[in-house]
């Protein structure tokens, strides 16, 4: 009877340890789902960011391709630039961020 009693008492411990394994086994479940559905929006950004990136290079391949033949056939000549800076604000604003340096 007391061996009985103690298989019974057993039995009860590991059946709470399997609903305890069994719930942080459904938990575990659900932060994998999440962290895979978080994955691959990050993959679809990253993906987006490339494609955006390679866009921005070919932009800036061709306007830097027509600015050199732009200078290549362009008859008129600039005038060397001056010594000093000439400062000149980007927009009818004063502010010292706005400001910005051009030559002449």
């Amino acid at each position: 009877v007391e061996k009985n009693l103690k298989l019974e008492e057993k039995i009860t411990m590991l059946q709470q340890q399997n609903e305890e394994l069994r719930a942080r086994i459904e938990q575990n479940t659900v932060i994998t789902r999440q962290l895979s559905e978080e994955n691959a929006n990050l993959q679809e950004y990253v993906e987006k960011e490339v494609e955006e990136k390679k866009k921005l290079s070919r932009t800036n391949e061709e306007l830097l391709w027509k600015l050199q033949e732009g200078d290549a056939v362009s008859p008129v000549k600039l005038p060397p630039a001056p010594s000093a800076p000439f400062y000149r604000c980007s927009s009818g604003n004063s502010s010292p961020a706005k400001v910005r340096t051009l030559r002449r």
